[in-house]
C-alpha cells in the first residue's frame, strides 16, 4: 500500500468544511483498503463537489440546514460489510449546500453530479429523464439533491443519487414517485410498495452497477420488530426472521416502536425521546414482475442508545451475528474522531440490514463527521462540543 497523506486537498486547512471531512475520508479510504493515489483523489473529489462550502471555516455556523445529519455537516460516511471481503466505503454528500434555497441547491447539486459524471464517463440519462418532476421552479421539502459515492479501486466510484418526492408538495409526492417508476419502466412497482407513513427518497444507481437500482425509502413510525420484519415485498419472504432480529439488537430489546419525528432532527429532552422513523428501501432492477429484487432497513440507532459506546456494542452484537469483522469499524471511528464513544450520541447514525436476492446479507454502518457538534449523550443539556478530529 502507497502513502497516505495526512493533510487536506487543495491547500484546504483542517478548520473548514472541506479540510476536517477530507481528512476524515483519507484516514477511512486506509481502513477500507484503498491506496494512497485512490484516497487523495477521492478526497479531492468530495472538496470539489461541496464548491465553496469546502472552504468555509468551521468556527462560523453552517451555511445553511441540511437534512443530511444532526449538526448540519453536509458530508456522512458509510462503511457496508459482506462476508469474505473488506468493507466498502461510501460517502454521501449535499453537492448544492449553501447555493441559496432548495431550487438554486438542486441546480448546483446536478451540476456538480453532471460535471463528475462527465470525467468518470458515467451517463447521467436516468437523471436527466426525471429533472422536471424533482427540481420544480420552487420546490418544497428538506433537500433537492444527494450524491453517494461507492469508493472503489481504481479512483471511479460507483455513483448513486438522493432525490426529494415532495419536491412538488408533500401531498404530490406518491404520484412523484409513481410518475417517476414509470418513466423508469417500472410501471408495476409502486402497487408493491407497503404502506408507510411517507416517501423520503427516490433513489438511483448511475453508471457502471452490475445489476443498477430504482430505490424508493419509506418512513415507518410507531414500527414494532415484528412489523419490520414483514415489511419486505420481494415476494419470496426475503430475510423476514433476520430483519426482525435485526431490528430488536438495534433498538435496544426494550425498544418496541421506532421514531415519530424526522430524520435529521435532533432527539427530545424531557419525558420520552423524540425518534426518527424506521425507514425501508425498495429497490428495483428488473421490470417483469413488479416486485423489488431488494431490502434493507434502517434504524437510527442514535436515537436509541444513551450514547456512542451502546450504539458500537450492538453493531458489533449484529455483525458478529453474520459472522463478520467489526475491527474495520472500530477504526473507522477513530479515523473520524478522538473523543471516546461515550462522550455523545450520533458518531454512529444508523444501522442497516440488507438483503439482495441471490446475494449475502449486507450490514451497513452510517458515520457521522461531526464536524460542527458533537450531540450530547442522551440526558445532558445540549453543549457544543469540541470539533472532531
Amino acid at each position: 500500500m502507497t502513502a497516505r497523506r495526512t493533510g487536506s486537498p487543495d491547500g484546504l486547512g483542517t478548520d473548514t468544511v472541506g479540510g476536517l471531512t477530507a481528512r476524515q475520508l483519507l484516514r477511512l479510504c486506509d481502513v477500507a483498503g484503498l491506496d494512497g493515489a485512490d484516497a487523495d483523489l477521492y478526497a479531492r473529489t468530495l472538496t470539489d463537489m461541496l464548491g465553496a462550502v469546502a472552504a468555509r471555516p468551521l468556527d462560523l455556523p453552517p451555511v445553511t440546514p441540511t437534512f443530511l445529519s444532526d449538526d448540519h455537516t453536509p458530508v456522512e460516511f458509510s462503511l457496508a460489510f459482506v462476508p469474505g471481503a473488506a468493507p466498502t466505503l461510501r460517502v454521501l454528500l449535499e453537492p448544492g449546500c449553501g447555493a441559496g434555497g432548495l431550487a438554486r441547491s438542486g441546480r448546483a447539486g446536478l451540476r456538480a453530479v453532471r460535471e463528475a459524471a462527465g470525467r468518470w464517463g458515467v451517463p447521467t440519462d436516468r437523471l436527466d429523464e426525471l429533472e422536471d418532476l424533482f427540481f420544480p421552479a420552487e420546490p418544497e421539502g428538506p433537500l433537492a439533491l444527494w450524491c453517494a459515492l461507492e469508493l472503489l479501486p481504481g479512483g471511479v466510484p460507483r455513483v448513486k443519487v438522493y432525490l426529494n418526492p415532495a419536491a412538488s408538495g408533500q401531498r404530490r409526492a406518491a404520484d412523484t414517485v409513481r410518475e417517476a417508476l414509470r418513466r423508469l419502466g417500472h410501471r408495476q412497482a409502486f402497487d408493491a410498495l407497503p404502506p408507510s407513513d411517507r416517501h423520503l427518497f427516490f433513489a438511483l444507481d448511475l453508471g457502471d452497477w452490475e445489476e443498477p437500482r430504482v430505490k424508493v425509502y419509506l418512513a415507518h413510525q410507531d414500527l414494532t420488530a415484528a412489523q419490520a420484519g414483514a415489511l419486505s415485498r420481494t415476494g419470496d419472504d426475503l430475510g423476514a426472521a433476520q430483519t426482525e432480529a435485526f431490528f430488536r439488537v438495534a433498538a435496544g430489546q426494550d425498544a418496541a416502536r421506532g421514531a415519530g419525528h424526522d430524520a435529521g432532527a435532533g432527539a427530545a429532552d424531557g419525558p420520552g425521546p423524540v425518534r426518527r422513523p424506521v425507514q425501508s428501501c425498495h429497490a428495483f432492477t428488473e421490470t417483469a414482475t413488479g416486485l423489488p429484487s431488494g431490502f434493507t432497513l434502517y434504524v437510527p440507532v442514535r436515537d436509541h442508545v444513551r450514547h456512542d459506546g451502546e450504539a458500537l456494542a450492538r453493531a458489533v452484537a449484529l455483525l458478529d451475528r453474520q459472522g463478520l469483522d467489526s475491527a474495520p469499524l472500530e477504526r473507522a471511528l477513530a479515523a473520524v474522531t478522538s473523543r471516546r464513544p461515550e462522550d455523545g450520541a450520533g458518531l454512529i447514525a444508523y444501522l442497516a440490514l440488507a438483503h439482495q436476492r441471490g446475494r449475502p446479507p449486507r450490514v451497513t454502518t452510517y458515520i457521522s463527521s461531526e464536524a460542527y457538534q458533537v450531540r450530547p449523550p442522551a440526558g445532558l443539556l445540549p453543549a457544543v462540543a469540541a470539533n472532531a478530529g
